[in-house]
């Protein structure tokens, strides 16, 4: 039973020891009051549009997490400024600093020591109120919600599972890795800004190492559950002169008190700390952890040194080879990977890199007796001794081949991550989950890009290519949750910007669905070419505050929402027809110019008579029209142009977003292509013949285009100039559906007759591939 406030009387060792009965350190009234203006700063950030602002757009946040993490002792203060403006944005229903102080709050608490169970159960309250609202809110605020329970009921569980995670350390009870992947295209970024990037990465990781990192979170589960009867400072001492056996030994000793507990249905504090009082007696004897709970030590003189949050591993990579990010993925699960697959997953290639393997059999062929108390019981075929099989068990013959049950969603792949909708995270790396028996996605790669538009369609590619191998290989799904990130880096131009937006607009997209990606991710382009512009150094002054490190960590850490983007194919047709016609994909924008050279008479059209010549080439456009209604009608115009654009992401002049959001599932109708037309119109008057050109703008999903008058087009990508077409007549675009198995045939013998009329009907109408990009909130309506 909680009592009335934090003055209440206690008894027993609770008195001096839990977190939630601890009395705060009161800081100085000017500590508290530069806090206070710090995240004023950070609110001011979010609704001002003033220029002066939008250049330190990202700084205030990042200085109010350095400001804690130099001093934690302010922790306690800054939870409590934060959750008091938290509650105000709610009776005031400014929606808008929500989320934001909601992401900045969850991430002192995962650091921070010493908070009271008091803004503990506020916050979690703060959260179940939110979820009456719609999404994204109420998602983002079941994902803080989960966490909270736990850290709750045991402090210091998610600085642990976040530091295991990340730092691949070794842990039976917590078998969780994660790796952020840094792709980066040395065609489209500078040299420098590489070079750049890869000293301040590898810098700080340095000082990374496994010891240190085991250090870290024995003392920060300790310093959490403990609280002022810790000796901090003795205790880091202790842990420093540790041989690493030792240090193994004490790390595995509190990863397995703090899991044990957290994994209990109702998880006891008192249980919890009488385990960690345990070990932190055997490090620094009784004697020692009896002054620490009478205050033999002096907390405000000695105060706890700060535990630092490592960052996570980071591996840089210049994205040079097309089959890059699949053979990395496959390396960052092979070491492990191999030691828990099932027997139907044995006899898959996990590499991938052998095109003539024989595709995995979905049954497996029985060499036993063929007498059913013969065979092993396996993991999935356990029986009880009550069960009616067992009391059943005689000499029954069992059939030669061993049925395998093949869920439907698995036998479809309808998503890497399954069924549409917001990643979350409940305490444990996203993805969590066996899509197959006996096989757990433990793994998760953060797949960071940075570059502009044309990145982002080479990484669609990436995409596109490797869900089309998982149709065939099926290796990385069942065991890789993937999450896709993107931070936008334009080239430094002086005449300034007047042509970045044209190639950062899924970035300026980005920025206006989510406005906290906006002020802390799409800000980074000048701090990263600043950092360009520094002399490279070695030395530590260069390694203190690494901003840019910092904002792409809390990223990764913290932006868990996706946003889906359509990706779309278009099928192209060259004048040459001993051709075959190629197809490819895009993500953005696909632009068509008009080129000056023509077709041979004999070539594939010939001139329509009747045509005046003039300016651009005479086309034929078909196209399904977007309605409201989602009725399919069928337009067919001619027309003289001189190029279009077709555009995949929506207009700044847009009222909001087109694409439906992620949690219902999107269907492909729900998305349109924009296309402008620049239409030449001839007239007629007293002094002759003249053109004009005039603009025209449609919207729909699905669209063909031939030239008529034997003039050839050229066909542009994504904005990059190395996935040109040229002498092109024709070509088609529609919505790129996800990629199909061709072992569905086989696979759907063993589906019951109503999974066969689902896997019908679904094949009949395609889901298309959307590709997930994350953000800190989705989007925001």
């Amino acid at each position: 039973m909680e009592s009335s406030g934090e003055n209440a009387p206690r008894t027993g060792r609770a008195n001096s020891t839990q977190p939630g009965c601890e009395t705060p350190v009161r800081l100085p009234k000017d500590v508290e009051l530069d806090l206070e203006r710090s995240v004023q700063a950070v609110l001011r950030e979010l609704s001002a549009q003033a220029p002066a602002l939008q250049s330190n757009q990202g700084m205030w946040r990042w200085s109010l997490h350095k400001k804690v993490e130099r001093d934690p002792s302010k922790s306690p203060a800054l939870v409590h400024i934060l959750l008091r403006e938290l509650e105000k944005a709610e009776s005031e229903d400014l929606r808008h600093v929500i989320i934001p102080l909601l992401h900045t709050l969850m991430y002192v608490l995962t650091k921070a020591t010493g908070i009271a169970e008091e803004l503990y159960r506020r916050t979690y309250a703060f959260c179940m109120r939110l979820l009456t609202l719609p999404a994204p809110y109420c998602t983002v605020a079941l994902d803080c919600a989960v966490r909270l329970k736990t850290e709750t009921a045991v402090p210091g569980t998610l600085y642990q599972r976040l530091v295991i995670a990340e730092q691949n350390l070794p842990s039976e009870l917590y078998p969780y890795q994660e790796r952020v992947f840094l792709f980066v295209d040395p065609e489209l970024v500078s040299p420098s800004v590489c070079s750049a990037l890869l000293l301040e990465i590898q810098a700080a990781q340095e000082q990374q190492t496994p010891e240190a990192c085991m250090r870290h979170v024995v003392s920060h589960a300790l310093q959490a559950a403990l609280g002022e009867a810790c000796h901090a400072g003795a205790l880091q001492r202790k842990l420093q002169a540790s041989p690493r056996h030792a240090l193994e030994r004490i790390f595995h000793a509190v990863v397995a008190a703090v899991e044990q507990m957290a994994s209990e249905p109702s998880p006891s504090r008192e249980g919890h700390l009488e385990r960690l009082e345990e070990i932190y007696c055997s490090l620094l004897g009784p004697a020692a952890a009896a002054r620490g709970r009478c205050g033999g030590h002096d907390a405000l003189q000695d105060r706890p040194p700060s535990i630092p949050l490592p960052s996570p591993y980071i591996t840089f990579h210049l994205w040079t080879d097309e089959e890059q990010l699949w053979k990395e993925l496959v390396l960052f699960l092979r070491p492990r990977s191999q030691m828990r697959l099932s027997a139907d997953l044995e006899a898959l290639d996990l590499q991938g890199l052998l095109p003539d393997r024989e595709l995995a059999r979905v049954s497996v062929l029985s060499t036993d007796s063929g007498i059913e108390r013969d065979l092993p019981l396996g993991a999935d075929e356990l029986l009880t001794p009550s069960s009616p099989e067992m009391e059943h068990g005689g000499l029954q013959r069992k059939g030669g081949m061993k049925k395998r049950a093949w869920p439907l969603d698995l036998l479809m792949l309808g998503g890497w991550d399954g069924p549409p909708g917001l990643h979350r995270r409940t305490g444990r790396p996203d993805g969590d989950g066996e899509l197959l028996p006996g096989v757990s996605r433990l793994h998760t790669a953060r797949v960071l890009v940075l570059g502009d538009d044309r990145m982002l369609g080479r990484l669609a590619q990436a995409y596109h290519s490797l869900r089309k191998r998982e149709t065939q290989k099926f290796c990385l799904t069942p065991r890789l949750s993937l999450q896709l990130y993107y931070i936008p880096v334009l080239a430094a131009k002086k005449p300034a910007a007047s042509r970045q937006p044209e190639l950062g607009e899924l970035a300026a997209f980005l920025g206006r669905a989510d406005p906290w990606y906006q002020n802390t991710v799409n800000t980074l382009c000048p701090a990263i070419h600043k950092l360009a512009e520094m002399p490279p150094s070695l030395g530590s002054s260069r390694t203190v505050d690494p901003f840019i490190l910092d904002v792409i960590t809390y990223y990764v850490r913290m932006g868990t929402q996706p946003i889906y983007f359509q990706i779309y194919t278009v099928k192209i047709f060259f004048g040459d027809l001993s051709q075959d016609p190629p197809e490819d994909i895009f993500l953005t924008e696909l632009t068509v110019k008009i080129q000056d050279s023509k077709l041979p008479k004999d070539g594939f059209s010939p001139r329509r008579k009747g045509v005046a010549e003039g300016p651009g080439a005479e086309l034929s456009i078909c196209y399904q029209k977007a309605l409201l209604s989602h009725r399919a009608q069928e337009v067919t115009v001619s027309l003289r142009a001189t190029g279009l654009v077709l555009k995949a992401l929506p207009g700044s002049d847009t009222e909001g977003p087109t694409h439906c959001p992620p949690t219902a599932a999107p269907l492909p109708d729900h998305t349109c292509l924009n296309v402008s037309v620049t239409e030449v119109v001839k007239t007629s008057n007293l002094a002759g013949r003249s053109f004009s050109v005039v603009t025209n703008t449609f919207r729909t999903a699905n669209i063909r285009i031939q030239s008529q008058d034997q003039r050839l087009l050229t066909l542009l990508l994504d904005k990059d100039s190395r996935r040109t077409f040229r002498d092109v007549v024709r070509f088609e675009v529609a919505p790129c559906p996800e990629p199909c198995s061709g072992t569905q045939k086989s696979k759907a013998l063993w589906l019951s007759s109503h999974q066969q009329k689902e896997m019908e009907r679904t094949r009949a109408m395609p889901k298309p591939l959307l590709m997930p990009i994350n953000t800190f909130s989705g989007i925001v309506q």
